[in-house]
């Protein structure tokens, strides 16, 4: 197929539609729960009070707002793509924001801006406020509700795939600060039950103990990449390695994707092998589980390391139930990997997943069979 066969063809399975929406529509369309501003995509945004006050300065003084991409659900109702910060400062500024706990958040408070220093304190509206001293006239609400902001729909017909595609693009370098933060908002689009599940899994104290990330890490989401990992490479077969190809982190987001679209993903049977693992490490391991192995000093040094990670969690998931009724010495085994040539080749300096993952799996695999 040539370039232009290759084109025609993608273009027909993508079907969009634009048009212009006042804020009052945008309003309307939360009130009567038919846009999906996924609340649990709050906590990866970083948008301060500064840049929403900044927003709303925006609308008041005319300046062309950029337009919110949506996707069409088969009940009609539009996921937010891009434009959820617009959005959620908009309805934080009214009052009708909701958390993921369907709990009203505080409203914005504005604040002082170079060309609106009379922003400051102010608020929506407040029906004790007769002078208007601290909020909106009404005037300047019906500014608002009247600005417009274009909104570009792709709709349900589109092909599956489209949707994540277009949400990576328009997210990844930009409002979210990490690849594994995109792929948990790509995964509440696809299955929220699933995300919520991995967020608790995370949660597993002696998984965390054994990866013993720092609190940037941790901000920035690794340890549910990390679980990710376990669940993706467990029982991965070799041959679908070789998909990884030279971008690890498509391939987590295609793995994770169809792990969400399967309607036979066994939750208990990977919780099980998940906890198994972890307990197991905690164990005999603790936090130097992904540590270096210096023998000359006979300790665990540094921090956590994915390539040992690679080996050690995942060898140890995919024999955990035989492992875990057995007297298998862990310890020494995950000692004798730091001293392994093969380890030293394919985990060194410049390695990337692509040569090193259908090296490393089948490795750990081979060192931990009980």
């Amino acid at each position: 197929m040539g370039l232009q066969e290759e084109i025609d063809s993608m273009r027909q399975e993508i079907r969009a539609d634009r048009y212009s929406m006042s804020i009052g529509e945008w309003i309307s369309l939360y009130e009567s729960e038919e846009i999906d501003i996924h609340p649990e995509f709050q906590r990866f945004f970083r948008w301060t009070d500064t840049q929403k006050t900044n927003f709303i300065e925006s609308i008041l003084l005319g300046i062309p707002i950029p337009p919110i991409f949506v996707s069409q659900r088969e009940d009609g109702v539009w996921d937010v793509v891009d434009g959820l910060q617009r959005l959620s400062t908009i309805y934080q500024f009214i009052g009708k924001l909701k958390d993921e706990n369907n709990q009203l958040i505080p409203p914005l408070v504005l604040e002082g801006t170079k060309y609106l220093p009379n922003l400051n304190n102010k608020i929506w509206e407040d029906p004790d406020d007769s002078e208007n001293e601290n909020c909106l006239t009404q005037a300047q609400r019906l500014l608002i509700k009247r600005a417009k902001i274009d909104v570009n729909i792709l709709l349900k017909e589109s092909d599956k795939v489209a949707k994540y595609e277009l949400f990576q693009r328009l997210n990844n370098g930009g409002s979210l600060a990490t690849p594994q933060e995109v792929r948990n908002c790509i995964l509440v689009m696809y299955n929220r039950e699933m995300f919520h599940w991995m967020k608790g899994l995370s949660q597993n104290q002696s998984f965390q103990e054994c990866i013993a990330l720092g609190d940037r890490l941790i901000h920035e989401q690794y340890d549910l990449e990390l679980l990710l990992r376990f669940l993706v490479f467990r029982n991965i077969e070799q041959n679908v390695m070789k998909g990884i190809k030279n971008d690890l982190g498509q391939f987590l987001t295609e793995k994770m994707v169809e792990m969400a679209e399967n309607s036979e993903f066994n939750y208990e049977e990977e919780e099980k092998a998940f906890k198994q693992t972890f307990s197991i490490l905690y164990e005999q391991m603790g936090s130097d589980s992904f540590r270096r192995y210096s023998a000359t000093k006979d300790k665990f040094m540094g921090g956590f390391l994915v390539s040992a990670y690679e080996v050690i969690a995942l060898g140890v998931g995919y024999h955990c139930e035989q492992l875990s009724s057995s007297n298998f010495n862990i310890r020494d085994k995950v000692k004798e990997i730091w001293s392994r040539p093969e380890y030293k080749e394919w985990s060194g300096g410049g390695t990337n997943a692509q040569r090193r993952l259908p090296k490393l799996v089948p490795f750990g695999r081979q060192m931990f069979q009980p």
